[in-house]
């Protein structure tokens, strides 16, 4: 019956052969992207590379940016709900050209606040950053197996 609709499992991810040897470049490598592309091309098999000498292929995330704003406040002026977002600004090239264009993702995600649970509120903050991230990285990943 799956197979009647089309429906077909995702499947490791393919890269390029250009990206065999793959440098990555930006301006923050503490940031999530960053660490979750790294990790996700290593293990797809792309051998990340520390110098841009010896690559074939840079992958530059040229914006990485996270953080929240308020959607909608209480009677009292009180913060009910926040809108976490992130959004990043990616390339990849080669010595022959750009394989990917310059693109900018932006994901969001909500959640309603109450003062007296400031703790899990923090929690399930960081939790949909995360999950933010994970969508973002995963996005990427499936352009860059269509190339």
């Amino acid at each position: 019956m799956l197979a009647g609709c089309g429906f077909q499992l995702q499947g490791a991810l393919t890269t390029p052969a250009a990206m065999e040897r793959t440098y990555i470049s930006t301006v923050d490598r503490h940031s999530a992207f960053y660490r979750e592309i790294h990790a996700s091309l290593r293990a797809a098999g792309v051998d990340v590379v520390d110098s841009p000498a010896s690559a074939t292929a840079t992958f530059t995330i040229s914006y990485d940016d996270t953080d929240q704003r308020v959607l909608s406040v209480s009677a009292r002026n009180v913060p009910t709900e926040y809108e976490v977002y992130y959004t990043v600004r990616y390339a990849l090239e080669t010595a022959t050209g750009n394989l990917l264009e310059p693109q900018t993702l932006t994901l969001t995600r909500d959640y309603t606040y109450d003062s007296t649970l400031v703790l899990g509120k923090a929690h399930e903050e960081s939790q949909l950053r995360e999950a933010i991230v994970d969508d973002l990285v995963r996005i990427v990943l499936k352009q860059i197996s269509t190339l």
